[in-house]
């Protein structure tokens, strides 16, 4: 599987690459960057994939955009700066994603903002929801 290719139309630039693992019914958010551009791939298990725009000018202000990524659909996913994110393991074993962000972490002074999960203003809950 091939993730991400710098000839791609829509690479901007390489920062680090690291793999995160996440357990079954874990969540992981919520969180954003100002300057950062994430690109997860999903590459063992199942995640459920988050986002909440909050850029002022976006014409999809307000809206929240759920991904399932993983071994059943291996797509890579782009987040731009100031949109919030979060994922979810939803498959019965660890779940692990890879991310290929435009810029270094810098220990000092990251670029990275956090709120809680569960209690905030974002118009999600991150239970599930049988239809």
């Amino acid at each position: 599987m091939e993730i991400l290719r710098s000839d791609e139309d829509f690479f901007i630039q390489f920062g680090q690459l690291y793999l995160t693992a996440v357990y079954p019914g874990v969540v992981k958010g919520w969180h954003y960057h100002q300057k950062q551009y994430d690109n997860f791939a999903v590459v063992k298990g199942m995640a459920k994939i988050v986002l909440y725009d909050s850029r002022e000018a976006s014409p999809t202000k307000g809206e929240v955009n759920e991904f399932f990524l993983g071994e059943q659909n291996p797509k890579l996913l782009q987040i731009p700066p100031l949109v919030y994110h979060g994922f979810k393991g939803i498959s019965p074993e660890e779940t692990l994603i890879i991310n290929c962000p435009t810029e270094l972490y810098h220990y000092q002074k990251p670029d990275e903002f956090r709120i809680d999960p569960h209690t905030n203003d974002i118009p999600y809950r991150w239970e599930r929801k049988d239809g």
